[in-house]
């Protein structure tokens, strides 16, 4: 399906790591014709990592989508009513943050404005990227997976010998998995197999 003029909400959440492989995807779906609107985390704002400072990662944000970033509950809100959006995304979406969506907690501009897609009946898309995926964060995999309108960008394992309970991702099937989820539908198959080699 074409994504042209469609309003989608890009939601970032901590996992500094993964940013890298997040980032592309935004400037994917801008190529699709899409309308992006960046919403980020006090995490996202503010902490600087050893995979960059806060400040740059939301200044080329902002390059890409030509607006600033969407950075309290106050301004993510009218997201709802006033700005409805055809799809919000949350990539990358950690275990924190993904546990509190799934126990309906709005502590974030990037929550808020999930809520707020689903309380108009448009559709969530979650891009995983936590160390307790098969750990205590399971069962909020579990709620959402099978709740109304969350669909799941594929992910799996990314070292199952060295971290099993880690759960990524796959980043590079975000738009798709945006085109499925739009029509109703989630993108297949949703675990996907690391390859492991071994030496």
């Amino acid at each position: 399906m074409s994504l042209e003029g469609k309003q989608i909400g890009f939601g970032i959440t901590g996992s500094h790591c993964t940013y890298s492989q997040v980032v592309p995807q935004i400037e994917k779906l801008i190529a699709e014709g899409c309308k992006v609107s960046a919403f980020v985390t006090y995490t996202v704002r503010t902490t600087d990592t050893r995979f960059g400072k806060a400040s740059d990662w939301i200044g080329k944000v902002e390059e890409i989508t030509g607006q600033k970033v969407v950075n309290s509950i106050v301004d993510a809100e009218p997201y709802g009513p006033k700005k409805p959006l055809d799809c919000m995304v949350i990539a990358p979406l950690t275990g924190n943050s993904m546990s509190k969506f799934a126990n309906a907690q709005t502590d974030s501009p990037v929550l808020m404005a999930a809520k707020a897609t689903l309380r108009n009946g448009s559709p969530v898309v979650l891009g995983v990227s936590t160390n307790d995926g098969l750990g205590l964060n399971l069962q909020n995999i579990a709620k959402l997976i099978v709740t109304k309108n969350i669909y799941f960008i594929p992910f799996g394992q990314d070292d199952p010998v060295n971290k099993p309970n880690s759960l990524v991702s796959h980043m590079d099937q975000l738009v798709g998995t945006v085109e499925n989820a739009i029509l109703g539908k989630q993108k297949q198959p949703i675990l996907l197999e690391k390859s492991i080699t071994n030496e």
